[in-house]
């Protein structure tokens, strides 16, 4: 049963979105500066960017991740009628989660790239990463839980079913996938990079039009 919020509660959403898109496009920035040219010259530099493999693949999972989320988000904002302050808390621990993940992007590409790892240190890397792939899309689930028990959507009752089945079909399976992908890193962290790959694209794809295209096809 959704509420409806006082007069002093409602906030407009604009300066919300304009926030938090600043905040994805700086942390998809940061990506790419993180990136550094290799230290070689002549003949040996076509080598040295193929040793980088690693850095390609974390940047990779890291910008889908930002990009995903920022697509979930922008379909949530849009179907809000209005926010008030405790979405703007919660969206804020998204936003932190977004801004921070450069940096289990950097620590996971520095450990894979490692030739004389302890295999010790590769593993915590990835779950490390992993652990703030999970927080995201947890914050993105319950930012829309939110919206909908504070009436968030005004009385369009077909936003909220729309948002609801958003939620169903792509962040609610996200979430069970990231968190299996985080376990199988403490047994085989490049297991779980082909598991944070294969998440990212399986986001990144329109499932709802797909499995209506199914079933004209059928």
């Amino acid at each position: 049963m959704t509420r409806t919020p006082s007069q002093s509660q409602v906030r407009a959403k604009g300066r919300l979105e304009a926030f938090s898109d600043g905040v994805f496009a700086i942390a998809i920035t940061l990506l790419v500066i993180e990136i550094a040219v290799p230290q070689v010259a002549g003949k040996h530099l076509l080598e040295a960017l193929l040793h980088e493999r690693p850095t390609y693949l974390a940047y990779f999972v890291a910008f889908m991740t930002i990009g995903i989320a920022w697509i979930e988000h922008s379909a949530l904002t849009e179907a809000l009628d209005h926010v008030d302050a405790g979405f703007q808390r919660l969206n804020l621990l998204l936003l932190l989660l977004v801004g921070f993940l450069p940096f289990p992007t950097r620590v996971m590409e520095k450990y894979l790239s490692l030739v004389d790892s302890d295999h010790g240190g590769e593993r915590v890397a990835v779950v490390f990463f992993g652990v703030v792939l999970f927080g995201i899309s947890l914050m993105l689930l319950v930012l829309g839980r939110y919206a909908e028990s504070e009436g968030l959507f005004g009385g369009d009752a077909a936003e909220e079913r729309k948002e609801e089945n958003r939620v169903r079909y792509q962040l609610g399976p996200s979430l069970v996938f990231y968190a299996v992908a985080t376990v199988c890193g403490l047994l085989s962290p490049y297991l779980a990079v082909i598991l944070y790959v294969v998440i990212g694209v399986y986001l990144l794809l329109p499932v709802r039009t797909l499995r209506r295209w199914l079933r004209r096809g059928g």
